[in-house]
C-alpha cells in the first residue's frame, strides 16, 4: 500500500497543492488502493483535534462510517455515489490544517519503516481494518458532545490509517492502543456523566 517513490507525506502535499478542487473523487482518483486510509486520515483527523467542532465532526464521522462498512463487505476500492464525488473537502484541506497535518504524518514518516507490511496488504486485514475504524468512529460519534472525548478514538483511526499507508504494523499497534483507551474513557467517563444526570 506504501509506494517506495516518495514519502506519503510528499504525494499528499502535492495533491493538496494543485490547482484543481479537492473533492472525494479526486482524492479516490488520485491515491487509488491507499484511498480509504487516506480518507479516514483526512476526515478523522479534524475530530481528532482537541478543539469544539460542533456538528461538522458527526458528520465526518458518519462518513468514515460508511467508509469502513465497504472495507467490512470486501471492497477493494472507495465506492462514493456522484453527488459525494463531487463534494469538496473545503475546511479539511485549507492551507492552515493541512499544513498542520502533514507536519504530523511526516513526524511519524521519521520513525515508520516497512514492518510486517504484507500483513497490512490482505483481504482478511482490510476487513479489520474496517471493523476498527468503524467501532473507533462510532465510539467519537457518541461521545458527550462538547467533551472533547472524540479527541482519542478519532486519534486512534488517524494513526491506524497511517500505517497501514506506510506498511508498518507497529504503528498500527499503536493507533488500536490509543483507539482502545479512547473507547475506555468514553464509556468510562460517559456512564459517569449519565450517572450524575
Amino acid at each position: 500500500m506504501s509506494t517506495a517513490r516518495d514519502p506519503f507525506s510528499s504525494d499528499l502535499e502535492e495533491w493538496l497543492r494543485d490547482d484543481e478542487k479537492k473533492t472525494i473523487g479526486r482524492l479516490v482518483d488520485r491515491f487509488g488502493s491507499r484511498s480509504f486510509a487516506i480518507l479516514f486520515i483526512v476526515l478523522m483527523a479534524f475530530p481528532a483535534l482537541p478543539l469544539p467542532t460542533g456538528g461538522v465532526s458527526h458528520v465526518l464521522e458518519i462518513v468514515t462510517m460508511l467508509l469502513a462498512l465497504e472495507l467490512i463487505i470486501g471492497r477493494t476500492e472507495v465506492w462514493v455515489p456522484n453527488r459525494w464525488r463531487r463534494t469538496e473537502l473545503k475546511g479539511i484541506t485549507g492551507p492552515r490544517f493541512s499544513a498542520a497535518l502533514l507536519r504530523w504524518i511526516r513526524r511519524f514518516e521519521r520513525f515508520s519503516r516497512p514492518r510486517f507490511s504484507h500483513l497490512l496488504e490482505r483481504r482478511v486485514t482490510n476487513a479489520v481494518f474496517g471493523a476498527i475504524v468503524f467501532v473507533l468512529a462510532l465510539t467519537a460519534f457518541l461521545s458527550p458532545p462538547f467533551s472533547g472525548l472524540d479527541t482519542l478514538p478519532a486519534i486512534g483511526v488517524v494513526v491506524l490509517s497511517l500505517a497501514v499507508v506506510l506498511g508498518d504494523i507497529v504503528i498500527a499497534v499503536v493507533g488500536i492502543v490509543i483507539g482502545a483507551l479512547g473507547i475506555a474513557l468514553v464509556v468510562s467517563i460517559g456512564s459517569a456523566l449519565a450517572n450524575l444526570f
